[in-house]
Order: structure tokens, then sequence, then C-alpha cells
């Protein structure tokens, strides 16, 4: 039910922010709840707004910035004071280098005790400047309608991202006058109006593209927000160039099509790094060029030509040839048109043709991850990842973790849709779980599957609790090497041997998942990996498979030679590698799986959201028919 349209009604501030929020399209928050915001979480529950309690506050803002990255709408977490909003922060962070839009939320301390050290008390608001788009108290309870839609505005216009709303627990309670149901609605529920860009700009682009030998497109999470992955595949087949994915974004774009090159980052191909340097033409597409995608801030090498399509173009210190700031999909409807217009000469279109196809033999041949002979100890990662490729239902949401198992599935696994892979580009550990919670509760009837090192999923694994009580269908895979691998790679670079502060003791982690009430079991061998996934697949409640790993496995790019490496450190120093395998229970063997407990009568189901119009499953549009002897002409 909605706010009373009585004249002269009034409500606690908590039940207008609750008002507001389900305006702006907020579905579900998360929190881990305190006395400050008890007003708050009043409000959402009777305006039907489903609040999941998670286990940690650094959890429910992963999970809230999974919906957001997924749905594009605002998503809300909440925290309480000082402590809550500190735990709030990891999350916070990566938002803000994913442009999701997060709504934070904090309960404060009492006015009348601001500045006295009173309990949990912090200075909220400067604390977080630095972290998100906007942080804001508020201080008069009549200012808490007008400064919430200010907050909406801030989440989700332009660039994307986090803000903070301080809230102390006297504003919270107090009575100010209802919004009347007339009112104007905070910024997300009205579509953000998109100018069209400069065509004279739309044409430069073109033309950089049309006169290069080897041009190509660089695609981030900006194709993904304007939901223009279909018109991208359009202006990629028309112009005959191929695209490569930002780091982490590899579902912009489908990579059966013979035009995806990879994903930029950790795991890139080798294929994929060389035709980066080997282009003398690059369109950076609702991309930041961040360190990650660049390889070092390496790409665009110097004297490459390139121009940049994004919302708030950041650029390189080289600087683009042309800036061009806009909504991705507005740009590509605009060049679009002019392509309509556009004659090509035949020779040129079938030399890229020619060399396109070279580039994805190049590309899938650099993409086998299981082609090693390997008979243990452990599982494989490779083959890890081309099972789950292989028995996964094709709309399954992969969420990632950090770490160096990624490195596997970021090479080997293939996106066929936008909306089946999120990664956080801020590299936080213990992302993957949550991440996972949050997508099936935006996407119920879906699989998530979540892919998480030994060290990443401890962090965030009380959560698992949370995923069987809202009944999640997900599945966490742990890759366990026994250590914080990545760090103790750089350790050894450095010459002082890997160990020190990285060497991590044994967890059951199956008799965890057990203990929360998930399914757990472990797989100690290659053999033992399709079964335990297909009763995953199947098993009625979350399940964890816990994957004992040979820890000399690493990055893809070490492959077995990495194993070699590590055995002959073995041999020079036994200590250097722990044991194969920690001390874990037997795996549970199957059994009949126990009903699920009913969801609360107080925990409405989130509807799932229809698929976008405008995403339909991704057809190779036919070639483009206007086919001449004469050059280029986009004028």
């Amino acid at each position: 039910m909605s706010i009373s349209e009585e004249p002269g009604a009034t409500v606690t501030v908590g039940a207008a922010l609750a008002e507001g929020l389900a305006r702006a399209g907020v579905k579900i928050a998360f929190t881990v709840p305190g006395e400050s915001v008890l007003g708050l979480l009043e409000g959402l529950a009777a305006r039907r707004i489903r609040v999941v309690a998670a286990r940690h506050e650094g959890s429910a803002a992963f999970m809230a910035e999974s919906v957001a990255q997924l749905t594009g709408r605002p998503a809300v977490c909440i925290g309480t004071r000082g402590v809550g909003a500190s735990n709030l922060a990891i999350g916070l962070h990566a938002a803000r280098a994913d442009s999701a839009p997060v709504i934070a939320i904090v309960g404060q301390v009492r006015s009348d005790l601001r500045g006295r050290e009173a309990f949990q008390e912090m200075d909220l608001v400067r604390a977080f400047e630095p972290i998100v788009k906007w942080a804001v108290e508020i201080k008069d309870p009549g200012e808490a309608w007008a400064i919430l839609e200010r907050a909406v505005a801030a989440a989700t216009r332009g660039r994307p991202g986090p803000v903070l709303l301080s809230v102390p627990a006297d504003v919270m309670d107090a009575l100010v006058a209802a919004p009347p149901i007339a009112a104007t609605k905070p910024g997300a529920s009205r579509p953000e109006h998109q100018a069209e860009p400069d065509p004279t700009l739309v044409r430069k682009i073109l033309h950089l593209l049309a006169d290069a030998r080897r041009p190509l497109i660089l695609a981030g999470a900006g194709v993904l927000r304007a939901r223009s992955t279909d018109a991208l595949v359009r202006f990629a087949e028309t112009m005959r160039v191929p695209v490569v994915a930002s780091w982490r974004r590899a579902d912009v774009f489908p990579n059966d099509h013979p035009l995806y090159l990879g994903m930029t980052g950790n795991g890139a191909p080798a294929s994929l790094r060389a035709r980066l340097e080997e282009a003398d033409a690059l369109l950076v597409l609702g991309s930041r060029l961040g360190e990650m995608t660049t390889f070092g801030y390496q790409i665009p090498g110097p004297g490459v030509r390139w121009a940049q399509v994004d919302m708030e173009p950041r650029g390189a210190p080289d600087g683009p040839e042309v800036v061009l700031a806009a909504d991705v999909a507005t740009f590509l409807r605009s060049a679009q048109r002019v392509l309509g217009h556009a004659a090509f000469e035949a020779t040129s279109l079938d030399e890229r043709t020619a060399a396109n196809v070279v580039d994805r033999a190049g590309y899938e041949a650099a993409t086998v991850v299981d082609a090693e002979a390997w008979d243990g100890p452990g599982a494989h990662p490779g083959r890890v990842t081309t099972t789950l490729a292989r028995v996964l239902p094709a709309d399954s949401i992969i969420t990632t973790d950090a770490g160096d198992f990624g490195t596997w599935a970021a090479r080997g696994l293939r996106f066929h849709r936008p909306g089946t892979f999120i990664g956080s580009t801020a590299g936080p550990m213990g992302f993957a779980l949550p991440a996972a919670i949050g997508a099936v509760l935006a996407r119920p009837g879906r699989l998530a599957v979540a892919l998480a090192g030994d060290g990443g999923f401890a962090m965030t694994m009380a959560d698992l609790e949370t995923a069987v009580r809202e009944r999640a269908r997900l599945i966490t895979l742990v890759f366990d090497n026994g250590r914080y691998g990545a760090i103790w790679r750089d350790q050894d670079r450095r010459g002082t041997g890997g160990g020190m502060a990285t060497r991590l003791g044994a967890v059951d982690f199956a008799a965890v998942a057990e203990a929360c009430g998930a399914l757990g079991l472990t797989v100690r061998t290659d053999d033992e990996f399709e079964p335990a996934l297909r009763q995953a697949i199947e098993a009625s409640r979350p399940a964890v498979l816990h994957l004992i790993m040979d820890p000399r496995w690493t990055t893809v790019e070490a492959g077995l030679a990495g194993i070699a490496a590590a055995g002959a450190a073995v041999e020079a120093d036994p200590e250097a590698v722990p044991a194969t395998e920690p001390e874990t229970a037997e795996p549970e063997t199957a059994e009949p799986e126990a009903a699920p407990e009913p969801a609360p009568a107080t925990e409405p189901e989130l509807a799932p959201e229809p698929a976008p119009a405008t995403e339909p499953e991704l057809a190779p549009e036919p070639a483009p028919a206007a086919e001449s002897a004469e050059a280029v002409s986009v004028a």
C-alpha cells in the first residue's frame, strides 16, 4: 500500500524514505539491522520491499551491488552507525568501481549527541565522501524527501554509483508531512533523457574505424548498462570490426560470435593482447580504461588512433583522437543511421573478413584450458572450467571472487547473453557468494554459480546460512589450494619464497555447508566433479563443492609449467608447498533432500523481472547489402 492521500497526513521519516525507494524501483534491501534503522525497516515492510538480513554488512553491500549490476535499478543496503557503515565500505568501494547504483542508508546517533563521541558515532559524511558519489546527513526531517530525490538521481544518472544517507535516530522517527501520491517521483522512476550525440563526432569515429587496416572495439560496462549488446552486434557486423570485452565484463558481447576475441585483464589469452597491440584504430565503448583492462595502462599503445564514447570519458595521458560524452545506446543508434547511407569498398570488407577469421581462430586456439595431461592429485582447474561450460544451464549467472583460480574461468568460459556474469573490477575477496545470493533473488528461477578460492570464500561463508534461509538457488565452487595463492606468487617473484602470512590451514568447507543447511560435497579428482556438479544442480538447497586443488596450480598462464616450477622448488624446500589435501570429512553421499522451509510471510518473493525487450537472444545479423567499388563514405 502507498502513503495516505488524506490531507494533513503525517508519516515518519523512515516511512517516507521507504515510499521514495519504492517509487524509485527498489524491490529488495539488504541489512544487518540496528536500532537506529528500525523505523526504515518497518517502512520497507509496509511498502512490501523485501528485506534480507545478511550475516555481515560487507556481504549486504555486495548483494546490493549484484542486484544493481544485474537489473540497472537502484538497490539498497542498510547499516547502523559507525560500525555498520565501516563494514559496508568494502561493498560501496566496489559499487563505485563498477558504476553500480547502490543506495546505502546508515542510522546515526541522535542529533543532540553528535560530536560527543557517542556510542558508535562516526562522521559518516566525511568518512565516505572519498568512496561514494554523494554522502549527506539528513538533519532536518522536513528535507528528507528532497534529499532522497537527489540521492536517487545521483546514484542513477550520468555514470551511476553509490550514495550514502546518514539518518540520526531521532530524525528517522520524526513525523513529517506525507508525500502526496501525485508528488514528483525520485529520479530512477523517470527515464533519463539522453541528448543525441554530436553528428560530427559520430562521423569522425566512423571514419577512424573505416580508414583503419586493423581496427578493434573495446566494449565495457556502459554497453551493458545501456542494454545495447544487440545494437553493438549490429554495429560490429556492419563495420566488420572485432570486439574485445573489458575486464570482468565478458557478457557484453556473445562469446560464440565470430567477431568476439576475448576479455582483457587477468586470464586474457595471448592472442588478445597481441591483437590489441596490433590495432591501428581502437574504439573504446562504455569503458573507463582501468588498470586491469589496459594491462597496466599499456593499451592503447603509442601512436594508436583511438576514440572513446562514455557517459564520463576519462581517457588516458596521451588522449584519444575523438572524445564523445554520450550514452552508448544513443551513439550506436546514431551511428547505425549514418551507416545505413554509407557505401563500403568491397575489397576492403573482404580483407577485413579474412583477417577476422584468422583472429577468431587464434582466439579459439588460445582459449583451450584443459589440454594438459593430468591425473592428480586434486582436480584440474581447466577441466573444472570446461565441465561447467558444458553442464550448466545456458542462463546461469556466474559470479567470481578475487584470486588466481579466476583466470581459468576468464579464459575458458563462454557467455552468450548479457546478465550472465558478475565480477567486481575492484577485486574484493569475499564477493562471489554474496553476489550470487543477490543475483538469484533479483532473478528468481535462474541458477547462480559462485567461483571462489578458499581464502576469499572463508571471508563471507557465514552467508551460506542467508542463502539457505532465503532459498537461493546457487552453487559455490571453492578452489582450495590452502593458501592466499596470488600473494604467494608475489612473494616468489620478490625472491623471498612463499608462505609468510599466505599459508592457510585446512577447513572442511563441505562440513561448513552442511552445518549451515546447504549441501556440501568434496571433490578430490577430476572424475568426481561432474557427478557432484549435477547433484548440486538438482538439489533443492544451496550447495558447496569443495574442490581439492594441487597448490602448485596457479594461473592459467602458468599451467603445467607452473606445476613443474613449483615441483623444482619443493625439491629444494619441501615446506614450500603444503599438503595437497586438507584434512576433511568424507564427502557426503547423495541422500534424499529435505523439503525446504516455507518463506516467512513477511518476506514476499521478488517478482521476476521480464527480460529487456531490447536484449533478445543475439543472432548474427546479415552482412550489409550496400557494397560497391566506391570507397567508404559516411559524410
